[in-house]
């Protein structure tokens, strides 16, 4: 009697055990995925070691939306998108790089039909320039950050490690009334002047806040950009930092930035 009691203690741990899992993948696959923030392309809006939820049901669903956890198969294996809705100008966006097997963070600039264009570092929408103010200096220790040890550009470099690193902070405004902070590092940058760009229909064109660290729409898919970003390949909006390390892994708590947690994302 001992033993069939001890068998059955152990069947029901394990269902419950794969019970937990399957809702875990379910809840993954379909609602919200987590994502940390592994490059400072985002600066300051998210920083190196933030780690959020995106939401999955933002824009509805396709194939890259509704991946397995881990084994990247497709719960959704259709084409197009199901319970559709467009994205807003100014989103934070998670979203497939279209040939590369690995997800991005941009903010959404471009919508379709919008052209776009950089000239001198300033961001011009249908032929008009986008709003700017001043937003004082960005400044972060210089050293290495995060699992991949990446250092920060500075814009009063040289800085030996340990030093402050700064960067120009400056506030943009797009057209529909969102402002978000945007970070220059160097003059003359190669993005800093682009072709004029006009955006497909069904597809969005995407640019990185930390704007002279970041590959994004303004660089062609073929040279390892971003390029035209076609409305399947989008996971899910970023809405708010759930938790943020700036240390090599997040048990080291002494590099924990308490003051990120639960922030909204803007």
């Amino acid at each position: 009697m001992a033993e069939k009691q001890k068998d059955g203690w152990l069947v029901d741990n394990v269902k419950t055990i794969v019970y937990a899992l399957l809702i875990a993948g379910v809840f993954r696959t379909l609602f919200f995925q987590p994502f940390w923030i592994p490059s400072g392309s985002m600066k300051d809006t998210l920083l190196i070691g933030d780690f959020l939820f995106v939401n999955k049901m933002a824009y509805g669903y396709s194939q890259y939306s509704c991946e397995v956890p881990i084994a990247r198969v497709s719960f959704c294996p259709f084409e197009g998108r199901v319970l559709e809705s467009e994205p807003e100008r100014g989103d934070v966006v998670v979203f497939r790089h279209p040939t590369q097997n690995v997800d991005y963070i941009k903010r959404l600039i471009g919508m379709p039909g919008d052209t776009v264009q950089v000239r001198d570092g300033r961001l011009f929408l249908n032929g008009t320039a986008v709003a700017l103010a001043d937003g004082g200096t960005f400044e972060e220790i210089k050293e290495a950050q995060g699992p991949q040890r990446r250092e920060p550009r500075c814009m009063n470099g040289p800085v030996g490690m340990g030093g402050i690193c700064e960067k120009q902070r400056l506030i943009e405004t797009l057209p529909n009334g969102v402002s978000h902070s945007i970070l220059n590092t160097f003059d003359n940058h190669t993005g800093d002047n682009t072709p004029l760009f006009t955006v497909p229909e069904d597809h969005y064109f995407f640019m990185g806040d930390n704007r002279d660290n970041s590959i994004d729409s303004r660089y062609l898919q073929r040279a390892g950009g971003v390029g035209y970003l076609h409305k399947d390949l989008l996971i899910g909006r970023a809405d708010r930092i759930m938790f943020s390390s700036a240390g090599k892994s997040l048990f080291y708590f002494w590099t924990w930035r308490s003051d990120r947690f639960f922030k909204a994302i803007e």
